[in-house]
């Protein structure tokens, strides 16, 4: 159930890059950064990388290229710590 939970955030994370993304390019009303720092704390962070080199977005925001590979660690950390101790 809990990988289940990674992979839907994640996706959800994915998403939302890409309607940013699209949203950019129209001078549309944009997505909060703090909403994907949030799903990136909340198990997204892959989803949220795999859209930021896949639609080329916020890969000129260092706190994003540096700072989202250091939310996947935490989340790894977080899910290892899940499924090994309190198994």
């Amino acid at each position: 159930m809990l990988i289940g939970y990674f992979i839907i955030i994640s996706i959800v994370g994915f998403i939302l890059m890409g309607i940013d993304k699209k949203r950019s390019q129209k001078g549309q009303w944009r997505v909060p950064e703090i909403r994907f720092w949030t799903i990136g704390l909340l198990g997204g962070g892959i989803g949220l990388y795999m859209g930021m080199k896949t639609y080329h977005h916020k890969t000129k925001h260092k706190t994003f290229t540096i700072g989202m590979p250091v939310v996947i660690l935490i989340n790894l950390l977080c899910y290892g710590y899940a499924v090994y101790v309190l198994k």
